[in-house]
């Protein structure tokens, strides 16, 4: 089938493109001594994370237990999940996942700790935990160093749990001061970190520039987006994740409508302007969504389509799009390929 026989809005990536995005973070990684760690809540397709780790990937990142879950009945052996579990029903799941595959966590708080220790104590398992530590995305984490200190230490005096190291996201020259100060403090204690996890796209190409970073986690690299493109990690024939959509209505010589909106674009902005890049007309602006409209101004554009017309857009973040799809084409030299179920859409629990 020919990708214009697709009906839209349809998402499609391009394998070849896919492949060597896969292959050109894992070669960088490898040559600078760093585990990668891909997060695959990017594509959440178990064939894409069976060929990061034929790629030479240490493992997979997930977000989720639900998306670990489906990753572990794929095949996956070793999941990184940093997150805060907590919840006898969330911990039970956990537990049950931990005796199935090689699993670790992260905790930043006594609280949590605390909740993974009674699970792991109570199914006889030994659960690898990372401190997860925050240096300047105020979300998650510790805020300082004597604070990680302090959990790493609770971490390595709780039953069934074991300090395994630091994590945070994303990385910047404030992780390497907070980690050398972690070390320090950790040092006369006798306790290791032995693992430095950090991740985002953004900053992949820089990761051997933090020496304490031991292991990397990207998820948006595999497909590349609008805010990839703008962050400079990535370059336009690198992109392998695009929208097609129909111009459905032209109700004014400025104006265009798509059949794309909030619910296959997302309403994420991600610091842009504007909903997406049109390829064929790059000096249009997908000015609003509605949530099966998306609402284009082509006044800049010294051409201007018909009603009918197909175009491509990169979104601004792939993410949040692939989890509105319940499928994907995969398509190689104009045709497609296949076409793969988003598996872990939705599993956000």
């Amino acid at each position: 089938m020919e990708i214009d026989q697709l009906e839209t809005p349809v998402v499609v990536v391009d394998v070849e493109r896919l492949e060597a995005n896969i292959r050109r973070l894992q070669v960088y990684l490898d040559e600078h001594g760093i585990a990668n760690w891909p997060h695959i809540k990017t594509h959440k397709i178990p064939w894409i994370a069976q060929q990061q780790i034929a790629a030479g990937a240490a493992g997979i990142t997930c977000q989720k237990i639900g998306e670990a879950e489906i990753m572990a009945r794929a095949g996956m052996e070793k999941i990184f999940l940093p997150y805060n579990i907590l919840g006898a029903a969330k911990l039970s799941r956990l537990m049950k996942l931990a005796q199935q595959i090689e699993l670790s966590v992260t905790a930043d708080s006594a609280v949590t700790i605390d909740g993974l220790s009674a699970a792991a104590r109570e199914h006889n398992l030994a659960l690898p935990v990372l401190v997860e530590f925050d240096t300047g995305l105020s979300r998650c984490g510790v805020p300082t160093p004597e604070q990680a200190a302090d959990l790493a230490r609770r971490i390595e005096a709780t039953p069934n749990l074991v300090f395994d190291g630091l994590m945070t996201y994303p990385v910047n020259p404030q992780t390497d001061i907070f980690v050398r100060e972690v070390k320090g403090l950790l040092s006369n204690d006798g306790i290791a970190v032995r693992r430095v996890s950090v991740g985002g796209t953004p900053q992949m190409w820089q990761a051997h520039q933090h020496p304490d970073v031991t292991e990397y986690r990207a998820g948006m690299y595999v497909y590349g987006d609008r805010y990839t493109l703008r962050s400079g990690a990535m370059q336009l024939e690198q992109v392998a994740f695009s929208l097609i959509a129909t111009v459905v209505s032209r109700p004014t010589p400025e104006r265009g409508i798509l059949d794309a909106g909030s619910k296959s674009l997302s309403s994420d902005l991600m610091g842009l302007e504007g909903h997406g890049l049109i390829l064929e007309y790059p000096q249009a602006r997908i000015y609003h969504l509605s949530e099966e409209h998306g609402h284009v101004d082509f006044s800049d554009c010294p051409q201007r389509p018909v009603i009918g017309e197909r175009v491509t857009v990169i979104p601004n973040h792939c993410c949040s799009v692939t989890n509105l799809f319940n499928q994907v084409v995969a398509v190689r030299q104009g045709r497609v390929e296949t076409v793969w179920s988003v598996a872990a859409r939705g599993a956000v629990q």
